[in-house]
């Protein structure tokens, strides 16, 4: 997979030259954007804000372990209503460019959610277009239309910033205002108080500190053997840029199914009940006439995301869960997958849940990716060195110190 080198070069400059703070001044649209972002109102039940399923402690993904540890998605604001993945992480996303596909590398590129649907093309960019998202899809905030959020947000106590900062007739327009709603959450979204870019890799990479030895060790197999810098762009671009760890590109890893995912069983929403497969990236370019010749090579690839903030949580014993639908529950878990996916027996869940080392069967075993993992040849060491590594990634090293 290709790497853009200048994906997102305006907003990760402004941020590398400014550095990382935890008290970062926000500017007025973005302060709007914080506003929006942390607002339950703006839900059917006025109970489910974006951070009820993006925290802060957790690396801008979902915060509650309970959750995490068995199906990992989130109930919606109408009880009993699930979404069918697990939350992506808003942090380090906004750099995203829209949705194409790069004919040189023969893949796609860019978009955001999971699946690449927030393309961009709607509101000009990916994460605007996701921003808005959530607020209609009736297993999230589930408002009845675009009318009804603008006429909260133009009636909530920062209306008046609303239209300081998009101006006074912001709230005329129904189309305009809900393009202005997506533009300030996405400005909110990649300001420095959510991209910090002050973890320590940030402070080695200045020169400001230097990793312990295993630490050392894991990157150096990150960018060699384990080959995880191949999708999880790792040094800094030509302009010296701070390493985002994604490129933006589609992978199917081979996830299993996760059984305890609520979705398979609540058939008013989900008609297919366990038969529902999650197709990713190619289930989307299925339902969009220019990319539906690229449809069956994509199908079960997913999102790669950025790693900073991987190992981020509150407490040591917070459950995170990873992978697109949750179905791993910590940083081992992950790398051993990537490790000896290929080479462990496939077994049923319960086998794994009696301890014997094996993996269920991909749910998607179309276009796996067998070039950069699957049977890694890694031993204990080297995956607990790669997980030492990717605790260097948390942003506030540099507040500590």
């Amino acid at each position: 997979m290709m790497t853009k080198g200048r994906i997102g070069f305006t907003l990760l400059l402004a941020l590398a030259q400014a550095g990382g703070s935890s008290a970062a001044e926000l500017s007025a649209k973005e302060q709007l954007g914080k506003s929006l972002f942390f607002d339950a109102s703006l839900s059917q039940n006025r109970n489910q804000s974006c951070a009820t399923c993006h925290g802060p402690a957790v690396g801008w993904t979902g915060p509650d372990g309970a959750l995490n540890s068995k199906g990992s998605v989130y109930e919606g604001s109408v009880p009993g209503r699930f979404g069918n993945r697990k939350p992506p992480s808003s942090a380090y996303a906004t750099a995203s460019p829209k949705l194409h596909y790069d004919a040189r590398a023969k893949t796609f590129v860019g978009g955001s959610f999971w699946d690449g649907r927030a393309t961009g093309e709607m509101l000009g960019s990916p994460a605007a277009d996701q921003a808005v998202g959530p607020f209609l899809n009736p297993l999230e905030q589930a408002l009845p239309d675009a009318g009804e959020l603008v006429r909260r947000v133009c009636s909530a106590d920062y209306a008046n910033r609303f239209k300081e900062v998009w101006g006074s007739q912001a709230c005329t327009d129904v189309n305009q205002a809900f393009g202005y709603i997506g533009h300030s959450i996405a400005a909110y979204e990649g300001s420095r108080e959510v991209n910090r870019f002050d973890s320590k890799f940030d402070a080695y990479l200045a020169g400001k500190t230097k990793l312990t030895p295993q630490e050392s060790q894991g990157l150096r197999l990150f960018q060699g053997k384990a080959r995880c810098a191949k999708c999880h762009t790792s040094k800094p671009g030509s302009n010296k840029l701070p390493p985002l760890f994604t490129d933006f590109t589609y992978d199917n890893i081979g996830v299993p199914r996760n059984p305890d995912n609520p979705f398979y069983y609540h058939r008013e929403t989900n008609p297919m009940g366990a038969a529902w497969v999650d197709m990713g990236l190619g289930g989307f370019l299925k339902t969009v006439p220019k990319y539906q010749r690229y449809a069956q090579a994509n199908l079960g690839k997913h999102k790669v995301p950025s790693l900073r903030n991987t190992a981020q949580r509150p407490t040591a014993d917070l459950v995170r869960a990873y992978g697109h639908n949750g179905y791993f529950k910590n940083l081992k878990e992950v790398v051993h997958f990537y490790n000896t996916r290929d080479v462990l027996p496939v077994c049923g869940e319960e086998d794994k849940k009696v301890g014997i080392d094996c993996w269920p069967q991909p749910e998607v075993a179309l276009n796996l990716n067998r070039d950069e993992m699957g049977r890694l040849g890694l031993t204990g060491a080297e995956e607990d060195a790669i997980v030492a590594f990717l605790g260097t990634l948390t942003d506030g090293f540099m507040d500590s110190k």
